[in-house]
């Protein structure tokens, strides 16, 4: 935001001189061979460097507190061997293309100590960027000087910036009883850049078919609401659907805009029971992004190898987890058959075959363990049906006497109170009244008084603290409980309730793709980490072993904390993913 509106002299101004930096020149060495400063080299070690994929391509480092630039083109024999002594410390700014290098050449970096992007990340996990200078500008107050330097001084600029603000955010990292969560950060990168050079192989022709499938289905459908509106249109024109169904059909419960009729998920949905035209709108929509997005955006991602390489992103999501990116694996629909067709296609290459393993209700025993509710810590320690059990509490009646229906209402109120649902939403997610959803939630609460009481406290401390907090230490900060807008505070209540139970399900997920990641390493196994998509795990591995490996991934997953209650891991072996999901 300085940057935006100009503000950049009026915030080096704002700081006192001596901590900008604004006025300094500093020069730096440039070499053309890292041995050439190896002997200079002290310890800890801070350097930055630039990658072109996950070669070296320009390395700046601190030695005897000058920085010393090797530019493109540099003679970069021994850095591997730097990487690999135990007995320097090492400082950089983004560890995960570091680890993707260390692997490309069949080693592991030793004695990695800091990461400031990650660090950044913890500290400030709603932040745009972790560059170094944008850190440096956040924790030292100011921007940093003028840098001379024979050669293009940004990775000097950014080397500099790095070195003086490692200390700034090492002190805040253990005023907030972070560094064990940094620790495992760090050690995710390395896990995170194996899995993203495996990938994921697929089946390119049978996509490719099943995307053509897919296309004459779309096309039917278009037909067949061309039939039922009366005449022809832009499908995908939010303007013409618009005036087509509220105007041309005069369908109810139209609401305009300024920019025409909206046509929306939430506005289509509640006329779609009754008008089949309008249901058969949304399906319309669910098939052509299935076309569009994964089968041929799939087939157009997949790499030389015959694999998907999605990137995995560690500093982007305000709750700890992983995303997906370039593409994201982790949003394939498969709440439908015709969605989780798609996963037919990501394979085992010959011999190999896939693991498939999934927390069983991971955010519930979470949600049991934090707010220490004894009802439902009893109900899991039974090995009963949690949502039966719930709906037997709620609805008052004996658990041999639960209905689907039951059964499924409570499943909804049991996920809906982990992302604080209200009256209203369950009402419309359920199709009852809100007055009946009201007394879903309260006779919930009623049965379940540890998450009442947890609901109700945790949104109290998060109002003194200014944040809230997982298991491992990781915090969301909520400046929106504090706002004078009604709408803005009830989100920052409902963020304070769920960010916990989320947040510490995604440091369960990470700690345990570590510890995989090391025991498959350990015991010297022919299996690989390829994917995680939110509490599941698939690793690839040669045939003969796939028993063994299932006990591992099983294992170290429901090993990966110690909760109140115990971690369910539901495991299946198969060719393709789809198989492998059981």
């Amino acid at each position: 935001m300085i940057d935006k509106f100009g503000l950049r002299e009026a915030a080096v101004n704002a700081a006192p001189e001596e901590e900008t930096g604004a006025k300094e020149v500093l020069a730096c060495r440039t070499v053309s061979a890292f041995k050439d400063i190896a002997k200079d080299l002290g310890d800890p070690v801070t350097f930055y460097a630039h990658w072109d994929g996950t070669d070296l391509k320009e390395l700046c480092l601190m030695a005897d507190g000058v920085p010393v630039y090797l530019p493109e083109g540099s003679d970069f024999e021994g850095f591997d061997t730097f990487l690999q002594d135990r007995s320097i410390a090492k400082y950089t700014s983004d560890s995960k293309p570091l680890f993707a290098y260390a692997k490309t050449r069949g080693f592991r970096v030793e004695n990695l100590q800091f990461d400031a992007s990650l660090a950044g990340y913890i500290l400030n996990p709603g932040a745009k960027t972790y560059d170094p200078v944008r850190l440096y500008e956040e924790y030292n107050r100011g921007k940093f000087g003028t840098i001379a330097c024979d050669n293009d001084a940004a990775l000097v600029n950014e080397t500099l910036c790095l070195d003086r603000t490692k200390e700034y955010l090492l002190g805040a990292i253990d005023a907030n009883n972070q560094a064990d969560l940094l620790a495992m950060e760090i050690s995710l990168a390395e896990v995170l850049a194996s899995m993203e050079q495996d990938g994921f192989l697929v089946d390119a022709d049978g996509l490719k078919v099943y995307g053509e499938e897919i296309n004459k289905r779309v096309e039917e459908m278009t037909a067949r609401i061309y039939d039922e509106v009366g005449f022809e249109f832009n499908l995908n024109s939010p303007k013409q659907l618009g005036e087509a169904l509220f105007e041309k059909m005069g369908l109810p419960g139209g609401k305009k805009t300024k920019t025409g009729w909206s046509t929306n998920a939430a506005v289509l949905e509640e006329l779609a029971d009754e008008y089949k035209v309008v249901a058969d709108i949304l399906e319309y929509r669910t098939v052509s992004k299935l076309k569009s997005t994964y089968c041929d955006g799939l087939v157009k991602v997949i790499a030389d190898d015959g694999r998907i390489h999605s990137t995995l992103n560690q500093t982007e999501t305000r709750t700890g987890r992983i995303s997906s990116s370039e593409p994201n694996l982790q949003n394939i629909p498969v709440r439908k058959p015709i969605g989780s067709e798609l996963r037919k296609f990501f394979i085992a290459k010959p011999g190999y075959t896939l693991v498939d393993a999934d927390y069983s209700q991971i955010e519930l025993r979470v949600l049991a363990s934090v707010a220490n509710d004894e009802n439902m810590i009893a109900a899991f320690q039974s090995g009963e049906d949690i949502h039966a059990i719930t709906a037997s509490q709620v609805f008052g009646v004996p658990l041999d006497y639960v209905t689907p229906l039951m059964r499924s209402n409570a499943k909804a109120v049991n996920f809906g109170i982990v992302y604080g649902i209200g009256a209203f939403s369950l009402s419309k997610q359920l199709g009852i009244t809100r007055a009946e959803a009201d007394r879903y939630i309260k006779g919930y609460l009623h049965n379940f008084s540890g998450v009442d009481a947890y609901m109700h406290d945790v949104v109290e401390q998060a109002k003194k603290d200014g944040y809230v907090k997982t298991l491992y230490e990781r915090r969301r900060y909520l400046p929106e409980l504090t706002a004078s807008n009604r709408n803005l505070r009830a989100f920052g209540e409902r963020v304070a309730r769920n960010m916990p139970i989320q947040g510490t399900a995604a440091d369960i997920i990470k700690i345990a793709m570590i510890k995989v990641y090391n025991r498959l390493a350990m015991e010297d196994l022919d299996a690989r980490l390829i994917m995680q998509v939110h509490d599941e795990l698939i690793v690839e591995c040669e045939e003969s072993i796939a028993d063994k490996v299932l006990d591992i991934v099983k294992f170290e997953m429901e090993h990966a904390a110690a909760l109140a209650v115990d971690m369910q891991v539901d495991a299946h072996i198969g060719k393709t993913w789809y198989e492998a999901k059981g």
